[in-house]
């Protein structure tokens, strides 16, 4: 009888431990960087060899992508990110969600992505005002070497803080921390692991490991620079990778399947460097394709760069431009609209679609001095009655959220005839050397 005892005890102990590994390939932002950058990083062939290396060896292996596939080069820009989500196909995600840029093209292109990929797209939190949701489903659950696992995709809160209205058209977001929390607490008893693989911000990711105890892992994107080191709160785990595809970022997980708790976790960052890894050839082949298409339309030289110049360096040039082409007398260049830097040497057009990839117009609007709040004068010398003629693009003219934060709610835009991106190309062309 105590032999029998002393093996039920260790029955039960072995049934209590059983570990599973589980192991998250992640990327986000990869913003239609589907051929390398100028320091040799990224593109989708190099990314889709790196991937299939990885997976060859592990069968255990989930490989997730936390939105914003298109928007950021020519090829989107032109072709409206149709080629990105064929490219993307063959990096076969296992399951991808919703970022701002999905609508950058009207939300019924994002309507025509969900249709094209050949992945499951989820998204909770993204609902027109009856709740319908925009995603087929808010979450898949995947089978991983015996662990059944959800993934609940999100997007942030505030989704209308990133977009034009008329681009977003009938649908908003709701709380990202209120939709994990509801289907965490509905997927709990049916799974083994949840994943919230978010396009968020780093404080969303944040909150949710910290108060929805029921989500193991959140997957972030949104923040290009990703997280420096992933976050860990009670035994869950919040990490974000690099944007433009530079790193293929991977989490590798021990699973308890009996307390459905995590027992382990290591986050390492793959750079995906073009010089060390081949090109995946079917990959290759497709980007090859689309390039051609649009090299013809963006490889003309408009000028010279005598030096680098970074994205900060490149927001006040731009602004310079805006006021001499528009003859305006203030503007104000959002931070977040110039994408990419520019290399010393030859300017080709596509540098300039690489820095303002936005089929954004220019709006105007005249005011008088006492009507210029301080966040378009920065300090500038103004007379009270004096009517002055501001320019913006229509992205920060006709966005709500952006126009209370500058304090030019009541002010009435007047559209253009003018594309932002054409009145930079111009100004480069006219100066012809930029120092």
């Amino acid at each position: 009888m105590r032999l029998l005892f002393i093996c039920l005890i260790g029955m039960s102990s072995a049934l209590a431990e059983d570990i599973r590994k589980l192991t998250i390939l992640h990327s986000n932002d990869l913003h239609a960087r589907i051929t390398p950058d100028t320091n040799h990083r990224g593109g989708f062939a190099y990314l889709a060899t790196l991937v299939r290396k990885e997976r060859a060896s592990c069968n255990h292996c989930l490989y997730l992508n936390a939105g914003d596939l298109v928007q950021g080069t020519p090829v989107s820009t032109i072709f409206r990110g149709e080629p990105v989500y064929k490219i993307g196909n063959l990096l076969k995600f296992d399951a991808s969600t919703i970022g701002n840029h999905e609508f950058d093209y009207g939300w019924r292109q994002t309507q025509k992505f969900l249709r094209m990929a050949k992945y499951p797209v989820v998204s909770g939190n993204i609902v027109d005002q009856n709740g319908k949701l925009l995603a087929k489903k808010p979450y898949v659950i995947k089978k991983v070497n015996g662990l059944r696992v959800a993934i609940i995709g999100s997007v942030m809160s505030d989704l209308e803080a990133f977009l034009k209205p008329k681009d977003l058209g009938p649908w908003h977001s709701t709380s990202s921390l209120d939709m994990a929390a509801k289907y965490a607490q509905e997927l709990r008893d049916k799974v083994d692991v949840v994943i919230i693989l978010g396009h968020i911000k780093q404080n969303e990711g944040s909150a949710i490991i910290r108060q929805v105890p029921q989500v193991n892992v959140v997957v972030e994107g949104h923040v290009h620079t990703g997280r420096k080191e992933l976050e860990v709160v009670d035994g869950r785990v919040a990490v974000g990778c690099a944007g433009y595809g530079v790193d293929l970022c991977r989490l590798d997980l021990e699973v308890d399947k009996s307390t459905k708790k995590l027992v382990s976790w290591k986050w390492i960052k793959l750079a995906v460097d073009a010089n060390t890894i081949a090109a995946a050839p079917d990959v290759e082949k497709l980007v090859s394709k689309w390039e051609k298409r649009v090299s013809v339309k963006v490889d003309r030289v408009i000028g010279e760069a005598k030096r680098d110049f970074e994205k900060r360096d490149l927001v006040p040039m731009i602004e310079k431009a805006t006021l001499d082409e528009m003859h305006a007398d203030f503007t104000l260049m959002n931070a977040g609209g110039v994408r990419d830097r520019l290399v010393k040497g030859q300017i080709l057009e596509r540098a300039i679609w690489n820095i303002i990839p936005f089929d954004n117009v220019m709006m105007t609007a005249t005011l008088k001095g006492f009507e210029i709040p301080d966040s378009i004068r920065k300090g500038k010398t103004i007379e009270l009655n004096k009517e002055y003629l501001l320019a913006l693009s229509d992205f920060l003219a006709t966005n709500p959220v952006s126009l209370e934060q500058l304090g030019l709610k009541a002010v009435k835009f007047r559209e253009t005839d003018v594309l932002f991106r054409d009145m930079f190309i111009q100004w480069v062309k006219n100066k012809k050397v930029l120092e």
